[in-house]
């Protein structure tokens, strides 16, 4: 009795099965993955009906096929899962983002807004310091105000300057910024200047949201560090 011949190999039905995936790809009517996985069957069920009974096929290249084409719907899968998760935190991340307006919050910078003869800003301390020392400066850089505010512990807190030079003489409203250095005994302490700002308005920029904090301009919501 003659054999059945087939030009058909195991290798040929994943490529036959890649192909078609390929040609799925460029389609405005693409299937999903359950319909690529039963024409993967149906190919693999033709050439197992058409082997040839002296060279049949390889059952580890089999099962190895299998395997690529469910870890392939797995993925699928677990990409559209991902999609769903990342959707729900982005509208949670909205939410949460929503509830800052009207609120005022330190993030990193050294701008200070004046405005009715007051502002405040923000420091933040790796560890405590005997003095820290603090500098206001125009938008020329020239020295407006100097004080010691102190010995803090390690951590951020806030403080205010009431728009005065160190005469007494009061300037402009505006935009200024600030400095400050730290000390404990005769050490630097490594200290970051914190600006604060009202949060204003809340803007979609891509997948992540920005904070609208009017003058001080507007920053990410990963960057706040205190909200007051």
């Amino acid at each position: 009795m003659a054999a059945v011949q087939s030009s058909n190999s195991a290798s040929d039905v994943f490529a036959s099965l890649n192909a078609q995936s390929r040609a799925k790809s460029t389609d405005s009517t693409s299937t999903s993955g359950a319909a690529v996985q039963d024409r993967f069957l149906k190919l693999l069920v033709t050439q197992l009906q058409n082997q040839d009974p002296l060279n049949p096929l390889d059952n580890s290249a089999v099962t190895t096929q299998i395997a690529q084409i469910n870890t392939a719907t797995g993925i699928e899968k677990l990409n559209t899962t991902l999609e769903t998760l990342l959707s729900t935190y982005h509208e949670t991340q909205a939410t949460q983002a929503a509830g800052l307006i009207g609120k005022n919050v330190l993030v990193a910078g050294s701008k200070l807004a004046l405005a009715s003869g007051e502002a405040e800003g923000g420091v933040n301390l790796a560890g405590p310091a005997d003095s820290v020392m603090l500098k206001i400066l125009d938008a020329a850089g020239k020295t407006v105000q100097s004080q010691n505010l102190g010995a803090r512990d390690a951590g951020s807190f806030t403080f205010t300057w009431d728009g005065k030079t160190d005469s007494g003489v009061g300037v402009p409203a505006g935009t200024y910024s600030f400095t400050v250095s730290a000390l404990r005994g005769t050490e630097k302490v490594s200290a970051d200047t914190l600006q604060l700002g009202t949060v204003s308005a809340l803007v979609r920029n891509g997948a992540t949201f920005q904070l609208d904090l009017g003058e001080l301009g507007r920053v990410s919501l990963d960057k706040v560090q205190q909200i007051l």
